[in-house]
């Protein structure tokens, strides 16, 4: 395996697993080690074989907070992912019943991974070698968040992690995917929230590039509940209902559900 993904095995914390365990892929140890040869780089933690110990070591830190605002059963619930790097939750929503996933992701993070780490990916390996491992039928599709409407399809639940503070019009975001929700569904959105300062009073806080994280310009907006509850009744939802605003890793997040 390379430098990066023996450095993140070893710095693979409890947090990190307790995540990767709800999705046990239990894969054959000789499959789980061809997997973790071949990916460079992974975003999420996957438990591979757990009787072997073999886990594909994700960057993304402790996503505990996220677990209980997803529906324990998706039974029957057609689910869209937006930004789903390495798949995890759609994986999750497939394992937990889920009719039919879509995940949707533009691959950006092939500029952010070889910024930050100098590690060069084509985009998708991760969620297709998982794919793979699963015989997984979620759907893949390398497509803009902004691009959306090409799916031509309705959705009666989606998840937005990690993307909203990521784009340059977050309130268009809100809009594009309301138009992807039929009529009762919902959509999970977390992102990153406002550092307590002297923007506190502010909604919606502007990021200088680099401010949130060093050496990522990408991140770009901090959020408030009466912000995103704002920016949520402006693209035509009812609101926004706050779940959790936890602090991960010295950065506010906040999370909760956008409704029609």
């Amino acid at each position: 395996m390379n430098a990066w993904t023996a450095t993140a095995l070893e710095q693979l914390t409890t947090a990190e697993r307790e995540v990767a365990d709800l999705l046990p892929i239990e894969a054959d140890p000789a499959d789980a080690e061809a997997v973790l040869e071949e990916v460079p780089f992974w975003f999420h933690t996957f438990a591979l074989n757990r009787e072997a110990d073999l886990y594909a070591p994700g960057y993304a830190r402790d996503h505990r907070y996220r677990i209980p605002a997803l529906p324990g059963n998706f039974a029957g619930l057609r689910v869209l992912d937006v930004g789903t790097f390495d798949g995890f939750y759609a994986f999750l929503a497939e394992a937990r019943g889920a009719k039919r996933v879509v995940a949707v992701d533009n691959e950006q993070y092939v500029e952010w991974v070889r910024a930050r780490w100098g590690i060069e990916l084509a985009g998708g390996e991760g969620f297709q070698a998982i794919h793979g491992l699963l015989d997984s039928e979620v759907e893949y599709r390398p497509l803009d968040a902004f691009e959306l409407d090409r799916l031509g399809e309705r959705f009666d639940f989606a998840l937005c992690c990690g993307i909203l503070h990521r784009v340059e019009a977050p309130r268009r975001m809100l809009e594009v995917l309301r138009r992807q929700i039929a009529p009762g569904g919902r959509a999970l959105v977390e992102t990153h929230g406002v550092f307590a300062g002297p923007q506190d009073g502010d909604p919606i806080h502007r990021y200088a590039p680099g401010e949130v994280y060093p050496d990522d310009e990408y991140v770009y907006w901090g959020f408030t509940e009466g912000g995103l509850h704002l920016l949520a009744i402006e693209a035509g939802w009812t609101g926004f209902e706050l779940f959790d605003a936890p602090v991960i890793d010295g950065h506010p997040r906040i999370i909760g559900t956008v409704h029609l």
